[in-house]
């Protein structure tokens, strides 16, 4: 897909917010069981020096070791779970973890309206330590003693990664299946459009006239819309070709009276004016030629198959110039289509078969290959080449050939009006068509066609 595409726009917009509420959301969680962990494990710590300050208040005026308190790993050495009970800096007792050891609890930690310190540090073994310093004193001893009760937190720090981990991999998973998801809605919410896609294909290619079927409330509008327009536009076409019929039979008419009327008389005045009639005629003919061709070239839908066309002309030429003895044979590409009207094609290749057959004293070859695009926004042509064994044109030949009226050989019976129709036809169409030398002597004449794609 490309980065224009709607499709791609709103996929990339809901991947970034999905990202982004991912993101937002594992930081969030994250934050909540990391301070409900934390919590927890303060609150352990603090149930262990309530215990231990209850143990040491029934031993009396004696300090004696309360014991492991249900946590063995105040006896381990070095377990991390340590506690101290100190006086006046001078450590009185410890727990058998510390061993000979002791505990220095940071002097910056803060204490709340109780006293309670809070800290963490590195423990005797390395260890990272978290626990609680609290002022203690027993009725019958004298002074003030301080009680320190730590615990390892690394068992912490790594039970907050592997939920942090599990955190990332599911909410990754879950942003991936809303990703897809996402994809899949919007692929199957935009697909009336393709339709419309594929509609609009098939009436420039002329495999259907309308847009047919159901769309949703959303795309019906456009269907109805695009079908009137297909439907003014057939009707402008129709307008004018009927308005072009009505203005020849206008001007054709008093045009011929008037030819004739002057042949009949051989005063200077009457050749005088049976030649302006004569030029007036041709004129007329180029314009109205020009407006049914621009008229027809405009209609949507057009399509006409080669291979009937061109067969048509090489058993008409044939029999045209059967006294000539001219060999006339085509060779057309298999499923050839022409994008536009019928008759323009007839009279491409009419004209330019015609004035193949005139010169040509042995051979007319007729060929139609596709072209291929050269990119993707290019639309599909066809070539056409129609070779003759004649004598051939010089380029400066093959330029005026194509000019309206221009005869080289007035031996030759016509009116010289066939190549530059054939060049307005082949213009109007934005094709191209030009005059040269054919492979095996002789003259090529090469149009390039809009093709009606597959």
């Amino acid at each position: 897909m490309r980065f224009n595409s709607l499709a791609v726009r709103l996929v990339a917009i809901s991947a970034l917010w999905t990202a982004v509420a991912v993101v937002v959301a594992g930081i969030i969680l994250s934050s909540l069981y990391r301070q409900s962990a934390e919590r927890g494990f303060d609150e352990r710590i603090t149930s262990y020096s309530e215990a231990l300050i209850g143990a040491f208040s029934e031993e009396g005026s004696a300090l004696a070791d309360p014991g492991d308190l249900g946590e063995p790993r105040f006896e381990t050495i070095a377990s991390g779970w340590y506690w101290q009970l100190s006086q006046d800096g001078r450590v009185v007792l410890t727990s058998r973890s510390l061993l000979l050891q002791s505990i220095e609890p940071p002097p910056a930690a803060e204490s709340d309206a109780s006293g309670v310190r809070r800290f963490a540090m590195t423990g005797p073994a390395g260890e990272l330590l978290r626990g609680v310093v609290r002022p203690v004193s027993f009725p019958n001893l004298p002074g003030s003693f301080e009680l320190v009760v730590a615990g390892n937190a690394t068992e912490l720090q790594g039970d907050i990664a592997s939920f942090r981990t599990s955190v990332i991999v599911t909410l990754g998973v879950f942003a991936l299946v809303l990703i897809l998801s996402t994809f899949i809605m919007v692929r199957w919410g935009l697909r009336p459009l393709d339709r419309v896609r594929r509609g609009l294909h098939d009436i420039r290619s002329g495999q259907a006239a309308r847009f047919d079927g159901n769309y949703p409330a959303e795309i019906a509008p456009l269907a109805r819309e695009l079908n009137a327009l297909l439907d003014s536009n057939q009707q402008i076409v129709e307008r004018a070709r009927t308005q072009v019929g009505n203005l020849a039979h206008a001007l054709k008419t008093p045009l011929s009276v008037i030819t004739n009327e002057a042949r009949a008389d051989s005063s200077p005045l009457a050749k005088k004016v049976s030649e302006q009639a004569e030029l007036m005629t041709r004129q007329v003919t180029h314009y109205l030629d020009r407006a049914r061709i621009a008229a027809s070239s405009q209609a949507l839908g057009a399509i006409t198959p080669v291979q009937p066309v061109v067969s048509r002309f090489v058993r008409a030429m044939r029999k045209i110039y059967e006294d000539k003895k001219i060999h006339i044979s085509c060779d057309v590409a298999e499923g050839s289509k022409f994008r536009g009207e019928q008759q323009d094609l007839e009279e491409i290749i009419g004209n330019l078969t015609d004035n193949a057959c005139k010169y040509a004293p042995g051979k007319v070859l007729i060929t139609v290959r596709p072209q291929k695009p050269v990119n993707s926004a290019d639309c599909a042509k066809l070539v056409f080449f129609i070779d003759d064994d004649g004598p051939g044109l010089t380029p400066e030949q093959a330029t005026e050939a194509t000019r309206r009226g221009k005869r080289l050989d007035e031996s030759k019976p016509g009116s010289g009006l066939g190549l530059s129709i054939v060049t307005d036809l082949v213009a109007l169409y934005k094709g191209t068509f030009r005059l040269t030398d054919a492979p095996n002597g002789g003259l090529r004449a090469e149009v390039t066609l809009p093709a009606a794609e597959a």
